[in-house]
């Protein structure tokens, strides 16, 4: 009898087993950004340095320094990649923008004492600072991101962003060489450059801080920002890159809990675009 009960037993297992279906699969890097594992352990380390340190000096060199001073700082080393914005705006056939960069940088850099005041911003003159590069004639020209980054010191790019950064910083040492060729430019020069990004970009990234994924909003808000300067160039409706259309908390699941992703949407073809992919992807 037990034998037989023991059969039975098998025979039900059996036909529990037959009814369960095994999805086996691989895990892998969202789609758009195949570095994700390494990039997420650099946003961390990073996180940690900016609150540790970045942030700190900021706050310093915001509250202790004048702000006519932190104005003429920047002032100085934005009319020093004028050039750079001129040539750009050349190279995406944009001669009237281009035209007015000159006319900035020869304003700025005789009138305004070699760039320490923005005198082309106001009356008369009105010309408004513009920012160009590189990354931006490539983007232009239908150069795609590429994969997304997050590196040391640099922070958040892309292969494109960083190739055209790294020429933006090549115009001024070429074309002048010393002291811009040497590391007591460079330096002094980033570090201005990365605490005045971190003033300008506070409440951004208090509020990339504050969401439930701080990670793949910093992306989404990059990829964002960085079509948009494209879009502009080329004319075109610039997209919404709040962070709140960009996570999804201006629809419907504002209620997200902490440990929960808004799905990636799998790209369809070989034109699969990371910003596309980014902004519109829904929960199921």
């Amino acid at each position: 009898m037990e034998a037989a009960g023991t059969e039975e037993e098998n025979a039900d297992q059996a036909s529990q087993d037959s009814d369960v279906i095994v999805v086996e699969g691989t895990a892998g890097a969202p789609p758009g950004d195949p570095m994700a594992a390494v990039n997420e352990t650099t946003f961390r380390v990073t996180q940690k340095v900016d609150a540790a340190v970045v942030e700190p000096m900021a706050e310093v060199y915001e509250e202790d320094l004048p702000k006519p001073v932190r104005n003429g700082l920047r002032n100085f080393l934005r009319n020093l990649m004028e050039p750079v914005n001129f040539i750009n705006y050349l190279l995406q056939l944009k001669p009237g923008k281009a035209i007015e960069t000159l006319g900035r940088f020869a304003i700025n850099t005789t009138i305004g004492i070699g760039g320490l005041i923005d005198v082309a911003e106001e009356e008369p003159f009105n010309l408004p600072y513009r920012r160009n590069g590189f990354a931006n004639t490539l983007g232009y020209y239908g150069v795609g991101p590429g994969p997304f980054l997050i590196l040391p010191l640099v922070g958040a790019t892309t292969v494109r962003d960083l190739l055209g950064s790294g020429l933006d910083q090549l115009v001024l040492p070429l074309a002048v060489g010393k002291p811009f060729d040497t590391p007591y430019y460079a330096i002094p020069a980033y570090t201005v450059n990365s605490l005045q990004y971190r003033i300008d970009f506070d409440q951004r990234l208090d509020e990339i801080s504050d969401s439930h994924d701080p990670y793949t909003a910093t992306r989404r808000s990059y990829l964002c920002l960085r079509e948009a300067d494209i879009a502009e160039l080329r004319n075109e409706p610039l997209p919404d890159c709040s962070i709140d259309h960009l996570m999804g908390y201006d629809d419907d699941y504002s209620d997200l809990e902490e440990d929960e992703v808004l799905p990636e949407v799998a790209p369809a073809d070989d034109g699969y675009d990371a910003l596309e992919n980014a902004i519109m992807a829904e929960p199921q």
